[in-house]
C-alpha cells in the first residue's frame, strides 16, 4: 500500500513538472489575435489573456462589441472590426495587426468562428444557406490563417482553432457540420506543414455552453420560414405532418 501511495505521489510530481514546463513564461510583448470576441467564448478568452499580461488583439464583428470589450479590459487590449466573409475586411485587419506587432510577429492566433447555421433538411436549403456559414466558419478562417502565417512563423507562434463539438455530429443538413469537419482537416494538415517552422497548430473541441443554446421557438420560426419558401413539389413530398412532427 505504501509503495502504491509513493508511486502515485511520484506520478503527480512528474505530471506537475511536465505541465509547468509547457507553461508560457515572459508573456509581456507577446501578441495574441482572437476572432469572434463580441460575446461568449472569444470574449471571455480575450479578457482572461489580457489579465495575464498578453498583448491581446480582439476581432469583433461590431463596433459595439469592441467598445464593450475595451471598457472592461486593460489599455493594452486592442480591438479591430472583422468580417470573415469579406476579404477587404480581412485585409484591413491585416494592416492593423502588422502595425501592432511591430516586427515581433504573432505569438498566437485563436480562431473562434460561428457562422449563421440554418437548421433544416438538406433539400429545404439553397446554396446561399451553405455560404452563410461556410464563408465565415471555414473559408474565412482559412483566409485569415493564410494571411497571418508569415507573422506566426516569425514568432514561432501557435494556431488554436476552437471547434464546437456539436458540429462534429452530422444530425442535420446545412453547412455547420461541413465547416467544423473542414476546420479539423485544415488544422491537421497545417499542423504537419508548420512543424518545420516551429509553429504549433492545435484544435480545441469544446462542449456545449448554456449561453449559446438556441431557443426552440427561434428554430421553429426559422423552419417555418424555410418551409414557406419551398416549392409545392418539395412540400408535397414531405407533407404537412412531417413539419408538425
Amino acid at each position: 500500500l505504501h509503495i502504491a501511495i509513493l508511486a502515485s505521489m511520484m506520478s503527480l510530481i512528474i505530471y506537475w513538472l511536465i505541465r509547468d514546463s509547457h507553461r508560457v513564461r515572459n508573456v509581456s510583448g507577446k501578441h495574441v489575435f482572437i476572432t469572434g470576441c463580441d460575446t461568449r467564448l472569444g470574449n471571455s478568452l480575450a479578457k482572461w489573456l489580457d489579465k495575464r499580461g498578453f498583448c491581446v488583439i480582439a476581432a469583433c464583428a461590431t463596433e459595439k462589441g469592441g467598445q464593450e470589450l475595451r471598457s472592461c479590459s486593460s489599455l493594452s487590449l486592442k480591438t479591430v472590426n472583422l468580417n470573415l466573409a469579406d476579404s477587404n475586411s480581412i485585409a484591413r485587419a491585416m494592416v492593423f495587426l502588422t502595425e501592432e506587432t511591430a516586427g515581433k510577429g504573432l505569438f498566437g492566433l485563436v480562431s473562434n468562428t460561428e457562422g449563421t447555421a440554418p437548421v433544416a433538411p438538406t433539400d429545404w436549403l439553397r446554396i446561399e444557406d451553405f455560404h452563410s456559414v461556410l464563408d465565415v466558419s471555414l473559408l474565412g478562417l482559412i483566409e485569415i490563417t493564410l494571411k497571418l502565417l508569415p507573422l506566426l512563423k516569425k514568432a514561432e507562434g501557435r494556431v488554436v482553432n476552437l471547434i464546437n463539438a456539436k458540429g462534429l455530429m452530422a444530425f442535420v443538413g446545412g453547412g455547420y457540420s461541413l465547416s467544423k469537419w473542414g476546420m479539423e482537416a485544415f488544422s491537421d494538415t497545417l499542423r504537419i506543414e508548420m512543424q518545420h517552422f516551429g509553429v504549433k497548430v492545435s484544435i480545441v473541441e469544446h462542449g456545449f455552453f448554456k449561453a449559446g443554446l438556441v431557443n426552440s421557438d427561434v428554430i421553429e420560426k426559422y423552419l417555418l420560414r424555410l418551409w414557406n419558401r419551398l416549392t409545392p413539389e418539395i412540400r408535397d413530398s414531405y407533407g404537412e405532418k412531417y413539419f408538425v412532427e
